[in-house]
Order: structure tokens, then C-alpha cells, then sequence
């Protein structure tokens, strides 16, 4: 697993039956100091992720599938499995 932030969205015209109706996201993923790390990547979201989030993201294709698409007969392999919350560990104690 990795964070990312959510820099854009994807379209896409010709795609794989599976994909039909899925939410794709462009996410750079980031390191601990949110500074990029690697080439962003397509994810595929349904917990309602939207540009300028900080998510978790896996490349376990299984659980993309599976719970996020809704078949394991798919080539998606990246999906969003977390939205990080924007509150600081100060503000909570408070």
C-alpha cells in the first residue's frame, strides 16, 4: 500500500467490459513528506475520493477486483482502499 494525492480524473472510451461505470482517478503517489514519489498512476475509487485528497492506494489486483469493480475478471489493478483524514494528531487530542 501506498499514499497518494489525487491530482485528476480519467476518462476513457474504449475500455474493458468490467470497467464500464467505475470512477477512475489520476493519483501521484507521495511519500511520508508529501513529496511526489514515482509517475502518478490510474486508480479505481468507490469510496468518493476526489482531487486534493491524500488516499491509500494498493496494487493487489484481487482486492481491486473484487471490491471495488465487483469481479475478479478484470485487468484493474490499482484502487483507492483509504481516505486519510486531514486532521493533525494535535487537533484530535484537543
Amino acid at each position: 500500500m501506498n499514499r497518494a494525492k489525487i491530482i485528476g480524473y480519467a476518462t476513457s472510451i474504449v475500455k474493458h467490459e468490467s470497467l464500464y461505470g467505475q470512477k477512475m482517478l489520476v493519483a501521484q503517489p507521495i511519500g511520508f513528506d508529501g513529496a511526489p514519489e514515482g509517475d502518478p498512476t490510474i486508480v479505481y475509487d468507490n469510496l468518493g475520493a476526489g482531487v486534493g485528497d491524500t488516499v491509500v492506494i494498493t496494487s493487489d489486483g484481487s482486492y481491486t477486483g473484487a471490491q471495488i469493480i465487483g469481479t475478479r475478471l478484470t485487468p484493474a489493478r490499482w484502487g483507492v482502499v483509504g481516505i486519510v483524514d486531514a486532521k493533525k494528531k494535535t487537533e484530535i487530542e484537543e
